[in-house]
């Protein structure tokens, strides 16, 4: 496993995180979650990833990593949580204003029984709450001890630059970690989101960098979805669909396959040191259901894609200049 800086902080990452979304405290069972956890670790992953909505209920999942990651020496490991999505009936069960935020951190450091939360993300941006005020807020729990860093997922440049330019005024702890999507189909960071956030010296752990298993190459064109896989789940099959319905790019991820053969690679690998490829992505989150998963995709840290590599993964999916 190879390690890479988290923007301008001082923590260093595994090129490959390990998260918890749609999995651990939902569709894979706690057991089952702790081996893969602990493959994990033993193959020098140290960034695990959750979030206070991710479990059949919320906090589920966070009991599940803290559980699992207890093993563990605490200083050898980085855990974080997000907050921002509705999980209770009141008005204050949602959002990123001062009283949400720190009542969810207690909540979370209690699930996971920990003393500290690494990275705590605002889990979305938040438009009915002054950006100020949750700025502030990030900044004090900082101060307290019981987040050690602060950033945020999928927010537009124009968040991340207001962000920024009142961290600066007010003199706040600045946010040192962007989540946002990102894989060989969905680009959208290249153009704003990374240069913004390289200039801020934040740096970028991005999730679905498989795209919901489908840069795997085992949804097939014209072919039924696996049983067993994501795809075919009742329940969380629809973060898949907008990709499965596509025909014309699972064809074209078909044709990756011969480059993944002649790197000595499965897919899957491909897919994460396409990701890696940029300097700018500190790590790439990935989701297991089995422990094989875990020792596979940990492979891909490391590996370097030639030029003529890049490009033709760009010519077959139609990003070619």
């Amino acid at each position: 496993m190879e390690y890479r800086r988290l923007g301008s902080s001082g923590l260093k990452l595994s090129e490959i995180s390990l998260g918890s979304w749609l999995t651990y405290g939902s569709r894979v069972e706690a057991e089952a979650a702790k081996a893969c956890i602990r493959t994990a670790y033993e193959h020098g992953i140290n960034h695990f990833d959750c979030a206070v909505v991710y479990g059949a209920q919320p906090h589920q999942a966070e009991e599940v990593v803290g559980e699992a990651l207890r093993e563990f020496p605490r200083h050898t490991y980085t855990v974080t949580s997000k907050v921002f999505w509705k999980v209770g009936p009141s008005t204050y069960d949602q959002g990123l204003s001062r009283k949400h935020l720190i009542e969810r951190v207690e909540m979370s450091l209690k699930a996971m029984k920990l003393d500290y939360i690494d990275i705590y993300y605002a889990h979305r941006f938040d438009p009915e709450t002054d950006l100020e005020e949750t700025l502030r807020a990030f900044d004090d729990l900082v101060a307290q001890g019981k987040i050690l860093y602060w950033g945020f997922s999928q927010w537009t440049p124009a968040q991340i630059e207001r962000a920024a330019a009142i961290v600066d005024k007010r003199n706040l702890r600045r946010p040192v970690v962007s989540q946002p999507v990102y894989n060989m189909i969905d680009r959208g960071i290249e153009q704003e989101v990374m240069p913004i956030c390289a200039r801020e010296g934040i740096g970028q752990v991005v999730y679905s960098p498989l795209a919901q298993g489908v840069l795997t190459g085992k949804y097939k064109p014209g072919m039924p979805i696996p049983e067993g896989s994501r795809g075919a789940d009742p329940k969380y099959g629809k973060f898949v669909q907008r990709y499965l319905s596509d025909e014309e790019m699972l064809r074209r991820i078909q044709q990756l396959q011969p480059i993944a053969e002649r790197n000595g690679l499965t897919m899957a690998q491909l897919a994460l040191a396409w990701v890696l490829r940029r300097p700018e992505v500190t790590s790439a989150i990935i989701g297991a259901t089995r422990p094989e998963q875990v020792v596979e995709n940990v492979k891909a840290s490391g590996v370097k894609l030639s030029e003529e590599d890049l490009k033709e993964i760009d010519r077959i999916l139609g990003y070619a200049e």
